[in-house]
């Protein structure tokens, strides 16, 4: 019976923990919002993606706590990882865009509406940033087309910011 109530204390406590981690990382991101004028859709992005990593934690520390082997958690965790390394290393993936937007919305000092100039040596492209999504970055170029080039692609070129855009006007 003691060994009970210590595990379900400990369940307890990693629930709570969990529950703060979602609730700061809501903060922080609706504050970053704020203070970068990135649309909503981005945000809610991050906050699923977040949110999975967390609950997998919290998943993995239940499990310890109730019992499971650490053989079995080790094999989980590797096929957790797994999938994020081909996430990112994938050029081509869909994870790999998504997991580009998602560095791309903490890092990169692109927003919506800024006027910005790829630098390709076969393709360079020179437009407004008009939507930053999770699969493609929107450019409107000057003659009014609209260009998508994909998170992944976006993440490895070379990207200057010619004008910056106007917080009041997003």
């Amino acid at each position: 019976m003691n060994i009970f109530y210590s595990q379900i204390i400990e369940t307890l406590i990693v629930i709570l923990v969990y529950g703060f981690i979602l609730f700061a990382t809501n903060s922080y991101i609706n504050n970053a919002l704020k203070s970068t004028h990135v649309e909503r859709g981005r945000r809610k992005l991050i906050i699923k993606a977040v949110y999975l990593i967390s609950t997998i934690a919290a998943l993995v520390f239940m499990g310890a706590i109730w019992g499971l082997e650490q053989n079995e958690i080790a094999v989980f965790l590797s096929t957790i990882l797994t999938a994020f390394g081909i996430a990112f290393f994938a050029q081509w993936s869909l994870l790999s865009n998504i997991s580009s937007s998602i560095i791309l919305f903490f890092s990169h000092p692109v927003k919506i509406g800024d006027m910005i100039k790829v630098h390709d040596k076969d393709n360079p492209v020179e437009g407004k940033v008009t939507d930053l999504a999770y699969f493609f970055v929107h450019l409107k170029t000057k003659d009014g087309e609209i260009v998508t080039i994909p998170n992944s692609v976006f993440f490895q070129k070379s990207v200057s910011v010619i004008g910056k855009a106007d917080p009041k006007k997003i």
